[in-house]
């Protein structure tokens, strides 16, 4: 009975540390596996030679749903939990890259920055496990 107990204990306490340790996964982790089989690499990142940065974030959002989403004169940003997918027009199509979400805020801060959190301010509060805690 005393060992039955002292388990039931240690169970209930690993569970509430646990618990504690780190923010809930949300599955919002951005797709870029995915993004890698369905799009050309380029230099600086992917391609769609044919479809438009709308269309491109439609599917890439319809495959992983996105915390958020901005349009801003024909470029498309998704936002994940810890990264930024840019979808800008590249020729007859579009481009996408994928930017930890400290890089992609900087590089398209004229872009988004009304509209999400800059990762250096007090507002910010990340989403690795533990972060912004």
């Amino acid at each position: 009975m005393k060992t039955a107990r002292l388990i039931s204990v240690t169970m209930l306490a690993t569970i509430a540390l646990t618990a504690c340790s780190s923010e809930p996964d949300d599955g919002n982790d951005v797709p870029s596996t995915w993004i890698r089989q369905q799009y050309t690499s380029s230099g600086l990142g992917y391609v769609d030679t044919s479809d438009t940065t709308s269309k491109v974030a439609k599917e890439i959002d319809g495959h992983t749903s996105a915390r958020d989403r901005i349009d801003d004169s024909g470029k498309v940003f998704l936002r994940y939990r810890d990264d930024i997918v840019s979808i800008v027009p590249h020729q007859s199509g579009s481009r996408i890259e994928i930017d930890d979400y400290r890089t992609g805020y900087r590089r398209w801060k004229s872009n988004i920055r009304s509209v999400w959190p800059d990762p250096d301010s007090n507002e910010f509060r990340g989403g690795g496990p533990g972060s912004g805690k």
